[in-house]
């Protein structure tokens, strides 16, 4: 194999680099780290008021008919163990029913769906599923969640620029119709339960993915991975779901309230579909060019008995990759024991990062009708650089943060982490790693 092609060193110390599975070619120039990378400045420094922690906007826990019916919900109990609950009662949420033990997370449709029902329904024939169906209807017959219903719709009607008058003369039937995507859509929110963390004093101070426990954190997981299963049994035309984090505005945030999406689509997508290909001409291509290359750069910098973490190789963005070793390759195919490692070196990487830089958090796993099979891996991109012209005319992007430096500043901070015992403490680092070749069991038979 000739890694070089893939990663090249200059007299000058710029760092030529090939991304392996999408051919970018990025180059990284000495000097260029030194630009500012917080984004900090986005946020005013505003004081916050006891309020702000629980109401702060429309994801926060005082006020849960601001999204449209809760799905899900997993809740902490007192006696340190998790539960999920499906399908709550709107009245029950209402009168505080539901709120006996706090809720971690919420499972919610996105109230503006990029694949939307109706493109379900008008395609492919899609209906609601019998229980779908079953708990429209158990919704609809509760006056909270009527009320609910018709409020919500509402205000999407109003953000696309509807007149009140005009809504008032929809029909209640065409109305009710329109309330599907609420119960069996296939883009979904998964929130978290804070805003900002403990004892925050102004707006800045956000919760974010590593200011979790790591049990927490695998919860937050196993949350997202039950929620994609519901999905695919619900709608059988979905051929693979798209599972991402966008965090702060620069990554596309709409929110600064820390969620996942998931969107159900009816296609892989052009990355998805290259790498099946590459796939097709070598099984072993992710440990050969994804595991192995980043061993023999020295990139690797954490690992745990079942998924390793290394800086990527020419991205747009300062990245870094966890792969699971697991045999399985889809997310719900693996034991809890192998989603918690993945979980937990997940968890470190956004710990170490911080929570004042820009991100987004890609899931990739082998689609549900492919015969070839790739790793579930994680990217986590550091959205602190922007494309212009120079990029736009040579096709070359120029990423401020060369892999090396990737490596440096993560290690420097999940070793830190890992003595306050943030972090996993079974995570190994750095020169602890074993680092053997092809780690990554998807491709056995």
């Amino acid at each position: 194999m000739q890694y070089s092609k893939y990663y090249t060193l200059m007299a000058d110390g710029t760092i030529k680099q090939i991304n392996p599975f999408t051919d970018n070619e990025v180059w990284s120039v000495p000097g260029r780290a030194g630009k500012p990378e917080g984004n900090g400045a986005l946020l005013p420094i505003t004081p916050l008021k006891p309020s702000d922690f629980t109401a702060f906007c429309a994801f926060c826990s005082d006020r849960l008919f601001e999204t449209p019916p809760e799905k899900s919900r997993l809740v902490h109990n007192p006696d340190g163990s998790f539960a999920r609950f499906d399908r709550v009662r709107p009245s029950d949420i209402e009168r505080g029913v539901a709120d006996r033990a706090p809720w971690l997370f919420r499972r919610v449709p996105n109230l503006f769906e990029i694949v939307t029902v109706d493109y379900w329904k008008q395609n492919y024939s899609y209906a609601l599923s019998p229980a779908n169906l079953a708990w429209k209807e158990m919704y609809l017959a509760d006056a909270v969640g009527l009320r609910h219903v018709h409020d919500i719709l509402s205000y999407k009607l109003r953000a696309t620029g509807i007149s009140e008058e005009r809504i008032r003369e929809i029909p209640e039937a065409q109305l009710l119709t329109m309330a599907d995507a609420f119960f069996g859509g296939g883009h979904e929110l998964i929130i978290a339960a804070p805003h900002f963390l403990r004892g925050a004093t102004d707006v800045s101070e956000l919760f974010s993915s590593g200011d979790m426990t790591p049990e927490e954190h695998f919860q937050y997981v196993r949350f997202t991975i039950d929620a994609m299963t519901d999905i695919l049994a619900a709608n059988r035309y979905i051929r693979y779901i798209s599972i991402f984090q966008n965090w702060l505005p620069p990554a596309g945030a709409s929110f600064d309230h820390l969620h996942k999406q998931l969107v159900g689509i009816d296609d892989w997508g052009a990355s998805i579909r290259h790498q099946v290909d590459m796939l097709r001409q070598d099984p072993n291509v992710f440990n050969e060019l994804g595991v192995n290359l980043a061993g023999m750069q020295n990139l690797i910098f954490a690992e745990n008995e079942h998924a390793v973490a290394f800086a990527g190789i020419g991205h747009r963005h300062p990245t870094i990759e966890i792969y699971s070793k697991s045999y399985f390759s889809r997310p719900y195919e693996q034991s809890n024991e192998e989603i918690h490692a993945m979980s937990d070196l997940v968890h470190a990487c956004h710990a170490a990062t911080g929570s004042h830089i820009s991100s987004n958090e890609e899931w990739y796993y082998t689609p549900v009708d492919a015969v070839y099979e790739m790793p579930w891996h994680v990217l986590i991109k550091w959205r602190v650089n922007t494309a212009a012209g120079f990029e736009g005319g040579t096709s070359i992007y120029i990423n401020p943060i060369a892999p090396l430096e990737v490596r440096d500043r993560v290690v420097t901070n999940l070793y830190r982490l890992r003595d306050a015992g943030r972090v996993a403490s079974n995570i190994r680092i750095a020169e602890e790693c074993e680092i053997h070749p092809n780690p990554l069991r998807y491709y056995l038979d």
